[in-house]
């Protein structure tokens, strides 16, 4: 391919740094692929690095320049504190846009300073390392950049039946009803997709260019007709396949043998080995294996491997970058089902085709990873992955010399899909594949295509299952278009279009948000033409208002389109359907030799079930904004106990690992609300319970002050459930790691507990710094703390309870060993986990522990627990047993808090939403307050009347702006605003992810004579209000300590709703 393409696609880009911490090694560095060049290795310390270019050119080009900018530096390192690492592989014969450099790590900051200041550097990362490893129950933490492969159920290859590591509970006597009729009936998968009939045709993925990424294959295999390349991207000297699972995918594509067909046997195979016999790879390797492929025009590429990291950018977007080069990539989605919220990269991205696994009775294997994806959170929602489902356990593929065994995992479910693709591929003539096939015409040929399953929801099957007869008829007759995925959007289906056929709309609620994928067959780049426009069926459909955020530039491929869903306040009584399309215009430039733009329309249905409002103590809402996961900070894992995944990645999302508490409280009759924007961004008058769980960040002085106004005022309930946060074990959980090459500590604990506690300070509540763990039992419900923290201060009247609870805040995990807080001698002491207390009008309970509603690691579930503390906190029911006046506090508890201090070793403000950014409402809070502070909080940058102040021309707050009553704006009260039209994928607020992008509320013009009126009455007012706010503050704190004044005690308590 013409470097001039390739530079092209390469320049649009963008720009983002990894957040992790870079610290020094005390380990020696691998080596990599080709070193040895460049001068003799250095001595360790020292780590090598890759240094991204803004443009291709020769390696000898890069190296003389690297080498004069680092001469002329400054501050010039010393020559032998880096070397250029010389990487011989068939990459070396095209041009690069990348460097490695091995640093000592004395000059590590010196260096890599001094690169990143010269003009033609991009940015410099460590050359991670990525691992591939059996999933069995023994496998090792998942840290860093953690490669996974699929979770094998094999043959021996001296051909005995074996199981290794089979994940999940499906490996039952159904599936080993499959093994057996599959080793006797010899069924192959290509069968059952129906292969035979395009082979029939003349169709077997002739002229088709498969590069396999993998760990190699043997030249003379005789199950391969078509091995046109092979080669090898790592530090071994070998090419061949020693491990079989490169011999086995490729068999699955291509295999020839009787036993153990392929699907396109005719497909031109190319190897590319980036794997080590020990499993290993590293970014560079896989970075110039890419290079390569698109270098060589291949058609087709198959990455049977993922992980959690969305944010390893050089990787990430090196993908991108091959797919708008024309390469349809299919990956595997994961093997960490059936856990929701577990999408591996780079299959959850939406440029790539991304696999998941069912079982031959058409059920979702339980290894399988569940969306959605959680690029998106806080502020927006999840895309939908998988794309698609094929069969994933005991697939027949070829061994490493000859034979055939079978395996299991979406790792095999790839290969299917591949092989799928291949044959698709050679159905379209070869002098028209580059101009009608691409990325995105492939994916909606297998999603148009395929079948979708009854039972599992949309998040778990895409599509569906994959069909090669359908796909086949799409192509068949194929003209490049543009499309949305999923273009119909039935909220009355029930269980596919899970959660959002669970939960009805109605007035008042937060938006309700789906994340639709654009695919653009037209073009590798795109744009949409006008703005989306909601068409309802009927007259009910004006009561839905539906604003749109989408993708400022469409590419490669593909983009997003995002609907925010919001039922009008004059739909309040409304129970009913409302249905209606929503249409769209793509364009695309014209492509080679024609004259004017592609264009296409695009159609979505909706169909969405409204009910009346429902009362106020029915209502939740759950707390995402203050939520922090991986990537990119290192947030430690709730319970200390689970020794095989030690970070939080699944999101803590409602419909990720709290799908089940959600469907929980939807059965007990409660409605849930999501709020991805601060405290101050919702009406507290409309909600009952106000639920925090699991929360990491930190909170703006305006949330605190409105939360207890919130509560106090009018009458909110607030649910917190809490983990466990102690600096001694965070920093002894830091761990050096391999796969970046860095130093990897904590941000925060389970929870972000010193944050917590200021934000429940003026209710007298306080959590500590135990580790606490055990069972015990409530009314016979009996309950399992999982690493919890404990309530040291809480008010009089309040009701708290204490159970014997093992104290491991003394124990902390090392660099090599996880914390089995199980067989720790401590003794179990009488600590407080579990209180409740009214204030004001409103209600608050607090629970140390949060593992017991997540299902990613739940030992026993303590749903009970929290459906008694949302009847208390929404409606004032008290449960006789949690109630009971034993529990009751005469006096106030004021325990020790003083080792509660944040980490001055961390950044925080590099992964948190709160700290050092500004307070503003994004575009998942009602449409009235988009791009404000909120409610109650006067905004800065831009000046808006709030809704709260609408109806009253006088305000106790000295800053009001009166709006124009000229000012015309439309219903929903936005205004468009498109802004300039960037060719990033994310910038640094993550626009593209976070849906922070398109529509700002219409701004009127301020009045002069109206604000300078006001001046005297707002000034006699403020103080006013200050006097106020001393007087609550004196009832609440009479309330809470007993410190009840002559004064505080004159004041009424009675009418304010105290005891």
């Amino acid at each position: 391919m013409a470097p001039e393409k390739r530079l092209a696609y390469a320049a649009v880009i963008p720009f983002l740094f990894l957040a992790l911490p870079i610290l020094p090694s005390d380990s020696p560095s691998s080596s990599g692929g080709g070193s040895g060049g460049g001068g003799e290795t250095l001595d360790p310390p020292s780590a090598k690095y890759v240094v991204r270019f803004v443009e291709y050119r020769l390696a000898d080009e890069h190296r003389e320049y690297l080498e004069a900018g680092l001469a002329g530096a400054a501050e010039p390192p010393p020559a032998a504190s880096w070397r250029w690492v010389e990487r011989r592989n068939p990459a070396a014969a095209f041009p690069t846009d990348f460097a490695v450099l091995e640093i000592r790590d004395a000059h590590r900051a010196a260096v890599v300073d001094a690169v990143r200041a010269l003009g033609r550097v991009r940015d410099v990362h460590a050359d991670g390392s990525y691992s591939r490893g059996v999933l069995s129950a023994d496998r090792p933490p998942r840290r860093g950049k953690l490669f996974t492969a699929m979770s094998f159920e094999g043959e021996e290859e001296g051909g005995g039946d074996r199981e290794v590591g089979c994940s999940g509970s499906d490996s039952n006597s159904s599936s080993t009803a499959w093994r057996r009729k599959l080793l006797m009936q010899r069924s192959q998968v290509t069968s059952l997709f129906g292969a035979e009939r395009l082979w029939g045709r003349g169709f077997t993925g002739r002229k088709v260019k498969m590069a396999i990424f993998d760990t190699g294959i043997r030249a003379d295999h005789p199950h391969f007709r078509n091995i046109k390349e092979r080669t090898n991207w790592t530090n071994e000297d070998t090419l061949n396949d020693n491990l079989g699972h490169g011999t086995f995918v490729a068999g699955v594509i291509a295999g020839q043998d009787a036993e153990c067909p392929g699907f396109a046997p005719d497909t031109e195979i190319y190897a590319f080995r980036v794997f080590t016999d020990a499993q290993i790879s590293y970014t560079s390797w896989f970075l110039d294996a890419f290079n390569y492929a698109i270098a060589t025009g291949m058609d087709v590429l198959n990455l049977s491997i993922g992980g959690p990291d969305y944010l390893d950018l050089p990787f990430v977007e090196k993908v991108w970058e091959l797919t708008a080069n024309n390469i349809i990539m299919v990956s595997a989605i994961g093997n960490d089902g059936p856990l929701y919220g577990t999408l591996n990269n780079p299959a959850d991205q939406s440029d790539v085709i991304g696999v998941g696994g069912i079982d031959y009775n058409n059920h979702i294997a339980s290894f399988s990873s569940r969306g959605m994806t959680t690029w998106e959170l806080p502020h927006g929602y999840g895309r939908v992955k998988p794309d698609v489902v094929a069969y994933s356990r005991d697939i027949m593929g070829s061994k490493i010399s000859t034979g055939c065994k079978t395996l299991s995992g979406t790792s095999v479910a790839s290969p299917v899909v591949a092989g799928v693709v291949c044959l698709l591929v050679s159905v379209i003539p070869e002098d028209h594949r580059k101009s009608i096939l691409n990325p995105a015409a492939m994916k909606q040929a297998l999603v148009e295509g395929a079948s979708r399953l009854s039972g599992p929801n949309i998040y778990e099957q895409g599509a569906g299952k994959i069909d090669l007869w359908q796909s086949y008829e799409f192509l068949k007759n194929y003209q490049p278009r543009a499309s949305i995925f999923p273009n119909m959007l039935d909220f009355t289906d029930c269980p596919y279009f899970w959660p959002f056929c669970r939960q009805p709309l109605y007035a008042g609620a937060m938006p309700v948000v789906f994340n639709a994928t654009i695919l653009n067959g037209m073009g590798v780049i795109g744009y949409v033409k006008d703005p989306p426009v909601w068409q309802p069926s009927d007259d009910v459909g004006n009561l839905l208002s539906v604003h749109f955020t989408y993708s400022d530039v469409i590419w490669p491929w593909t983009g997003y389109l995002a609907l925010h869903l919001q039922v009008k306040d004059e739909g309040s009584q409304f129970s009913g359907i409302i249905s209606g399309n929503v249409t769209l215009s793509i364009y695309s430039p014209a492509a080679h030799g024609e004259s004017s733009p592609r264009s296409s329309s695009c159609v979505v249905y909706l169909k969405i079930k409204v009910v009346p409002t429902p009362i106020r103590s029915r209502r939740i809402l759950w707390d995402q904004f203050h939520n922090i996961k991986y990537p990119s900070g290192f947030v430690p894992r709730d319970s200390l106990n689970v020794h095989n995944d030690i970070l939080d990645w699944h999101g803590d999302h409602l419909h990720t690992n709290f799908h089940i508490l959600f469907n929980m409280l939807r059965d007990a009759g409660y409605y849930i609300e999501t709020l991805g924007s601060p405290l101050t961004c919702f009406d507290a008058s409309n909600y009952g319970t106000l639920l925090m769980v699991d929360l990491e960040d930190e909170y703006f002085d305006e949330e605190i002050q409105k939360l207890r106004d919130d509560v106090v005022h009018k009458g909110l309930g607030v649910a917190v459930f809490a983990e466990w946060y102690h600096v001694d074990t965070m920093v002894k959980m830091t761990f050096f790691d391999e796969n970046t090459r860095s130093w990897w500590t904590p941000i925060t604990g389970g929870a972000n507990v010193p944050a917590l506690n200021e934000l429940l300070a003026p209710f007298g509540i306080a959590f500590g710094d135990k580790v606490l763990s055990g069972d015990f039992s409530i009314n016979g419900e009996q309950t399992h703390y999982a690493s919890g923290t404990d309530i040291v201060q809480f008010p009089t009247g309040g009701f708290l309870h204490g159970f014997q609870l093992q104290d491991n805040s003394i124990i902390a995990q090392d660099n090599s060993r996880a914390t089995d807080t199980q067989n720790t001698q401590e003794k179990s002491k009488l600590s407080s986990v579990l209180g409740m207390m009214e204030a004001g009008k409103g209600r608050i309970a607090v629970y140390g522990d949060s593992n017991c509603l997540d299902s990613s690691h739940m030992v026993t579930n303590c749903y009970w627990l929290l459906r008694k503390l949302v009847e208390f906190t929404g409606n004032g029911i008290k449960d006789p047993v949690l109630f009971s006046k034993s529990a009751q506090l005469k006096f106030p508890v004021f325990g020790s808090i003083h080792q509660l201090s944040r980490r001055p070793d961390v950044n925080f403000s590099t992964y948190s939403t709160v700290v050092g950014k500004e307070l503003i409402c994004h575009q998942d809070s009602r449409f009235e307050v988009w791009g404000t502070k909120g409610y109650g909080v006067q905004p800065t940058g831009t000046i808006r009347k709030l809704p709260e102040y609408q109806k009253s021309e006088a305000s106790s707050t000295p800053n009001l702006t009166i709006i124009s009553s000229d000012s015309k704006q439309d219903e929903a009260g936005l205004q468009t605003n498109l802004s300039t039209l960037i060719a990033s994928k994310f910038d640094k607020r993550m626009d593209y992810f976070g849906f922070l992008g398109h529509e700002e509320i219409d701004i009127g013009m301020l009045v002069a004579s109206q604000w300078m009126v006001l001046c005297c009455i707002l000034a006699a007012e403020c103080n006013k209000s200050a006097d106020d706010e001393r007087k609550d503050q004196q009832l609440l704190d009479c309330q809470l300590f007993g410190s009840c004044t002559e004064s505080s005690e004159s004041g009424g308590l009675n009418g304010l709703g105290y005891l």
